[in-house]
């Protein structure tokens, strides 16, 4: 079994700094995609900061030079450091890794159970 397990929300300032962290861990084989999506209430979840093993990343234009997206791939770790935050990004965020395990062929996705994120005015 595979489980993520998100830390690192609460409640900030605007323009104020947070950094989300979200390790995998269990019968772990490879991860591939690991990234970031929130969910605002009333709204569609989002993809918020997308990173591939390779290394490569991927922003929505909403985050673009504020969020930073990282892993550390020996320790199965994704984070998201987040400057400038903004009301708008008040959100829950959620950690989704594409992940094989050990003794399959496929990848399936996982999904973290949230940390929620509060930017106040």
């Amino acid at each position: 079994q595979v489980s993520l397990v998100e830390s690192g929300g609460g409640l900030v300032q605007t323009g104020g700094s947070l950094r989300l962290s979200c390790a995998a861990s269990g019968s772990i084989s490879s991860i591939n995609a690991m990234d970031w999506y929130r969910q605002a209430p009333g709204k569609q979840r989002e993809l918020v900061a997308a990173s591939t093993s390779g290394g490569s990343t991927n922003y929505a234009d909403s985050v673009k030079g504020r969020f930073t997206i990282s892993r550390d791939n020996a320790k199965n770790t994704v984070y998201l450091q987040m400057n400038s935050l903004k009301p708008e990004d008040t959100a829950v965020y959620y950690c989704n890794a594409a992940i094989r395990t050990w003794g399959s062929s496929y990848v399936y996705n996982y999904w973290g159970q949230g940390t929620q994120v509060t930017v106040s005015s």
